[in-house]
């Protein structure tokens, strides 16, 4: 069926992939005005919708760098707010996104905000920092990073991709040569020979000497209220595990999960959605009337911060809740060659005071 479907909308795929290309070829030559700035700016993003791992890496960057003031402007998906806004104690999922929600709470010595324009909100963090992080910013030509990190995902990597609205390209494959590091997320720890030598072939020789692979690194489940940390060990075969995820890709998370216990009831929702009481309402049910004693909830870092607010932290107190944090794991080669690129172009650019 979706063979058939992407057949059906593949000459939209074209006309859409005339208008990008347009876009992209006015702001290449200088027709279209891009916005630079006189500290670093790292842009960290993407040519596909949906995840692909974006979050991990940006906390990557703010651990690579702790001397640095650092500012992470990202657009807020799935907020009510509009406009230019600072994370602070009132900030919730709501106001700013679950993500930059994720950041503020995760690390209090970083600045983060949220605006739909890129150069604005840039323009009002570059006085008092020395590090801006552009969190999927990749197609926001109007704003010049420094230095762009392009993240694709391991698996989709390997298959065919197309345009939308036939696929889920927001531009075309070369888009990548804009980039000064390509990194493959979600790999696996044992990455099959034939494997990396086809998704390093996906790139021309310049890009594939920066390209590393990334895997997934889960850490300890930590509870959603009380910040009570429990090892991933502690789930066994018996425990029932009640995954609620609201994420674009959870295949990894069962993936990881399922090395654990085989009986998984995963309440399932699209990327950012907005968790209503009903929702969480049938997941505490479904706990609550599940027999046994071993049983336990799980989420994801993401989707705790949606988790959190109001009413629906409410309904989930008292109960053996926890979010699984994950870090992008390199190896000691690939961490040299991502490493080194970002530490010596931030070091170069960095403002006199």
């Amino acid at each position: 069926m979706i063979k058939y479907l992407r057949y059906l909308l593949f000459p939209f795929s074209i006309l859409y992939g005339i208008v990008v290309f347009v876009r992209n070829k006015l702001y290449d030559t200088g027709i279209f005005k891009a916005t630079g700035f006189d500290i670093p700016v790292i842009c960290v993003g993407n040519l596909v919708v949906g995840g692909s791992g974006k979050s991990p890496v940006t906390e990557y960057l703010v651990r690579l760098f702790p001397d640095r003031k650092i500012a992470i402007l990202s657009r807020g998906y799935g907020r009510k707010t509009k406009g230019f806004i600072l994370a602070d104690d009132q900030a919730s999922a709501e106001t700013i996104g679950d993500e930059p929600m994720q950041f503020y709470r995760k690390f209090p010595q970083v600045t983060v905000a949220v605006c739909e324009d890129r150069v604005l909100g840039a323009t009002r963090l570059q006085e008092d920092h020395d590090l801006i992080i552009l969190d999927d910013a990749y197609q926001h030509r109007a704003i010049r990073a420094g230095y762009y990190i392009l993240l694709f995902e391991f698996e989709k990597l390997l298959n065919p991709q197309f345009l939308l609205p036939a696929g889920n390209l927001r531009e075309s494959f070369s888009g990548y040569k804009r980039a000064e590091s390509i990194l493959i997320t979600k790999s696996p720890e044992v990455i099959k020979a034939e494997q990396a030598v086809k998704c390093l072939n996906k790139f021309e020789n310049k890009w594939q000497k920066q390209t590393v692979f990334s895997s997934l690194s889960y850490q300890d489940l930590l509870h959603l209220t009380s910040g009570e940390s429990r090892s991933c060990n502690s789930i066994t075969e018996r425990t029932t595990v009640f995954l609620l995820t609201g994420i674009a890709n959870p295949k990894p998370l069962l993936q990881y999960l399922g090395q654990y216990s085989a009986n998984i009831q995963h309440h399932d929702y699209p990327d950012h959605y907005r968790f209503t009481i009903q929702n969480v309402r049938d997941l505490v049910n479904a706990f609550k009337s599940a027999p046994g004693i071993e049983k336990i909830i799980i989420t994801t870092e993401k989707d705790a911060q949606r988790l959190l607010d109001g009413t629906l932290k409410e309904l989930l107190l008292n109960l053996p809740i926890f979010y699984l944090p994950v870090k992008i794991g390199l190896s000691a080669k690939d961490k040299i060659i991502f490493d080194q690129k970002i530490i010596a172009y931030v070091s170069s650019h960095t403002r006199n005071r």
